[in-house]
């Protein structure tokens, strides 16, 4: 016999959420206060007293009085359970019409296949009889949408496992990289609050350099407030000065060998000095000038911000100045980060979405620490007002259109 209530606690929901096979941070209560614009509610589905569903549901105002209802990667249930699939569904769309909500859009965590890169994918046995339940439920599938801006959330996304998550594991060039950001002097260093103000110029810096409006310091701080005890940044630094004294040193090397060079000596010696001369000069005039603007000695050149639920990890935001790129410090810091991660006993930790066609930059970038590909099975709609759903889920996808444009 199911019966449910409202307004469940946060730990009872954070409980339920953390012990299933789909813990994801969306679905963690506290996800509720960074999505403050927004309404919530929880929902929990008892089975003779036993918790067996829990859902955090955000209800986001409309014109006169109507609203849309989205639950990120929840409900949380036992999909393959048919009747608990349709109990839960119809509690949620009678509790929805209460709300005058015109539809209700949810993106459960559950996969549709799943591989390393350039492997084949292994299909989720379950996922068939997934979305016949919920079609029987009365949900519309959106399908298996071919671009990342069809859906709220990433359809596909890159996650690491601490499983095999390694150095010696990783791609040949990626190991390079890395080995290069170290070689340079880029150092790496974990906090919170105190590194938000780099972080947010690192992320104004990306946001110029790829044409996209992202977040700004409060929301960062948000974050970071929301979940103290799970959530860090991740910082790559490079000491202008003490990188261009080390090098002023290696030059002053050169040049005195360069100075005990006779008309006798090998030619290729000859050019392999010139050239070490040549490259540490340029680099010595690249760091003073960035050090004569900044007024710094140590600057920042790549960060992220990673959020825990359970034991999962999200790499939610990331930036880079680009004028460091070739110290490589992004690579550095996202694979400190993952490494970071499991160090404090995370499972996983996600990427963040690639493109569905896995050819685009995100999936270029992602795909050098040899992740999983992780496909989901994709948004649904459950209509509420059986009126209106069909002209207001149009006009949302149209509106969705359009703001990804932007």
């Amino acid at each position: 016999m199911y019966s449910y209530k409202i307004g469940i606690s946060a730990e009872d929901h954070d409980r339920f959420a953390i012990a299933s096979d789909q813990t994801n941070l969306l679905q963690s209560a506290s996800w509720a206060k960074i999505k403050d614009n927004w309404a919530n509610e929880r929902v929990g589905i008892y089975e003779n007293d036993q918790l067996v569903a829990v859902a955090s549901l955000l209800y986001q105002p409309l014109p006169m009085g109507f609203t849309i209802v989205y639950i990120p990667r929840g409900p949380i249930m036992d999909y393959t359970n048919g009747d608990l699939v349709n109990y839960t569904l119809t509690t949620l769309r009678t509790l929805a019409r209460q709300k005058r909500a015109l539809f209700i859009k949810f993106d459960p965590a559950i996969l549709l296949r799943d591989s390393k890169v350039n492997e084949v994918a292994t299909e989720n046995p379950d996922a068939q009889l997934i979305i016949g339940n919920l079609q029987a439920a009365g949900c519309e599938w959106v399908g298996e949408t071919t671009d990342i801006a069809e859906n709220i959330q990433p359809r596909y996304q890159a996650n690491l496992y601490a499983a095999d998550y390694a150095f010696d594991n990783l791609p040949k060039k990626t190991k390079q990289n890395i080995k290069t950001a170290r070689n340079k002097g880029v150092q790496v260093q974990f906090g919170g609050s105190e590194l938000l103000e780099d972080f947010a110029d690192l992320m104004k810096k990306t946001e110029a350099r790829k044409g996209i409006s992202l977040r700004g310091l409060d929301y960062y701080q948000k974050l970071l407030a929301t979940y103290p005890d799970q959530s860090y940044v991740t910082m790559a630094t490079l000491n202008l000065k003490e990188r261009a004294e080390l090098l002023d040193q290696q030059l002053q090397k050169a040049i005195a060998e360069k100075a005990t060079f006779t008309e006798n000596t090998r030619k290729n010696k000859v050019e392999n000095n010139q050239k070490e001369i040549d490259r540490l000069t340029e680099e010595i005039k690249f760091l003073k000038g960035k050090q004569s603007k900044t007024k710094r000695d140590i600057v920042p050149l790549a960060a992220t911000i990673s959020l825990e639920f359970g034991d999962t990890s999200e790499n939610i935001y990331a930036g880079m100045d680009d004028d460091y790129k070739h110290y490589q410090p992004a690579i550095l810091t996202w694979y400190e980060t993952a490494a970071h991660a499991f160090k404090r006993g995370s499972r996983w930790q996600n990427m963040g979405g690639i493109e569905n066609q896995m050819d685009g930059g995100l999936y270029q970038f992602k795909s050098k620490f040899d992740p999983t590909i992780e496909e989901f099975i994709g948004e649904f709609n459950l209509p509420v007002n059986s009126l209106l759903y069909k002209l207001s889920n149009t006009a949302y996808t149209i509106r969705k259109k359009l703001r990804s444009k932007h």
